[in-house]
């Protein structure tokens, strides 16, 4: 039989297991975050009619789309988490209570180029919450409080939500008399940050078919800048030619005041004139996060208020806002740039249970006294040299081996081996869990600025 060569395909990745515990730790973080502000989780299925997820989609989204048949049956994998989530409360609307606030950590698929820190196949962490009827702009000014604490949990300081109103520049492009290409625009205006001002511009002219006076005027009302008070203030300027212009500005105002309200420093949040995000089912306030030291990553957390996107499902208005934290891709950006801590315990246990007898008996006993104390403990089965099994707890990485002989078993003890210190003391099996319990237990953050 022929070898096959094993490979992973192009824009899947897979980790090894300390970083795949990394990653899990950065996951729980996410689920305790979420959960401390009572969202209750969620999973939908990975594949959809087609049909279903393009309602809203189309355009790039088609494109990209993992888009298959299976017999007469028109299938698709998700694309993102944010329509099968309308779809969900359209289908339970009648059993779900509303302010309907869930989270999902899943995987989703898009069939675009692969490349450094792009992924085909990668988690998404959203946080959404939905009305029936009406959401009360509160609800957008708690989901980037949720931001920071989720970022600052994983050890991040230097991060800034980015937040503005897709009211104010669509009631923008109305008083220069866009309306009609407000979408083209928005979308547009939203590779600011990657493809700069004069391609923005170049794109505005050949694309949109603006006049140089438009493009113009719309690069510099984005580019106000100043403290939040004073772009704030520089919008009062525009106020009373547009009444959807008027409302965005109203809502900004209430959400950066709740936003303080909500604990969060103003340093780690801005009013960006330029944040649209290309999606067209955004109707308010919209966010993006970025880390202030590591601007070529791009956003690492974005979203905003949408009022219509369940529409495609039911006859009820279901308006919503949430976020989607690209959790692959911020992960593998900060496994490049070294920002994860090395100090994170990643090994698959907390103490490796190595017996010296052949009689396996009394190790199992004691691996089982160690688990009942909340540790995570694996039992080395194998009939190798003690030289074998020191290596193989070396590897695993473990803090500690938990040694089992005969003079061990004849006291009632067990040896705990300190892995880092190489410290070695005799212990009864109960003061052995409390001195592993102790030392595992010191929280330390996924990520440690630099």
């Amino acid at each position: 039989m022929d070898i096959i060569k094993p490979r992973t395909l192009s824009g899947f990745m897979e980790l090894l297991p300390d970083k795949q515990i990394k990653l899990e730790k950065m996951t729980q973080i996410l689920r305790d975050t979420y959960a401390s502000y009572g969202f209750a989780p969620l999973d939908t299925p990975a594949i959809e009619d087609a049909q279903i997820l393009l309602a809203k989609g189309g355009g790039e989204t088609e494109k990209q789309i993992y888009r298959f048949t299976k017999g007469d049956s028109d299938l698709a994998l998700r694309f993102d988490l944010t329509v099968p989530l309308a779809k969900y409360v359209a289908l339970h609307y009648n059993e779900l209570a509303f302010p309907f606030r869930r989270y999902q950590i899943s995987k989703v698929y898009r069939g675009e180029r692969a490349q450094r820190g792009r992924f085909r196949e990668f988690y998404q962490a959203d946080i959404d919450i939905i009305g029936d009827g009406k959401l009360d702009i509160l609800n957008e000014a708690e989901i980037p409080a949720i931001i920071y604490k989720v970022f600052a949990g994983f050890g991040l300081t230097r991060f800034q939500i980015r937040v503005n109103n897709r009211k104010i520049l669509t009631g923008f492009y109305d008083m220069l008399g866009l309306g009609d290409k407000s979408g083209d625009i928005m979308r547009s205006v939203d590779k600011l940050d990657k493809i700069g001002p004069e391609k923005v511009k170049a794109i505005l002219l050949e694309d949109c078919g603006l006049t140089e006076e438009q493009a113009e005027e719309i690069l510099r009302f984005i580019a106000i800048r100043g403290t939040n008070a004073q772009v704030l203030e520089a919008l009062e300027g525009y106020l009373g030619k547009n009444e959807t212009f008027d409302v965005g500005v109203s809502e900004l105002k209430a959400v950066t005041a709740n936003l303080s309200a909500f604990g969060v420093p103003e340093s780690n949040f801005a009013v960006d004139l330029t944040i649209a995000r290309g999606l067209d089912y955004y109707t308010g306030t919209v966010y993006e996060t970025a880390l202030l030291d590591h601007p070529e990553i791009g956003s690492v957390c974005s979203g905003g208020r949408y009022d219509n996107l369940a529409g495609y499902y039911i006859d009820k208005p279901l308006p919503g806002v949430g976020i989607s934290i690209g959790l692959t891709r911020l992960f593998y950006v900060l496994d490049e740039q070294g920002l994860l801590n090395p100090a994170l315990p990643s090994a698959p246990a907390d103490a490796l249970v190595l017996p010296m007898t052949a009689d396996m008996a009394p190790a199992i006993a004691l691996a089982e006294t160690l688990r009942s104390s909340g540790l995570r403990v694996q039992l080395y089965g194998e009939q190798k040299k003690f030289k074998q099994k020191m290596a193989y707890a070396n590897k695993l990485g473990v803090p500690f081996a938990v040694l089992l002989g005969e003079d061990e078993m004849e006291k009632g003890l067990c040896s705990v081996k300190n892995m880092l210190s190489g410290e070695q003391l005799l212990l009864s099996p109960e003061d052995a869990a409390k001195l592993i319990k102790t030392a595992v237990t010191t929280q330390c953050p996924v990520i440690l600025e630099k």
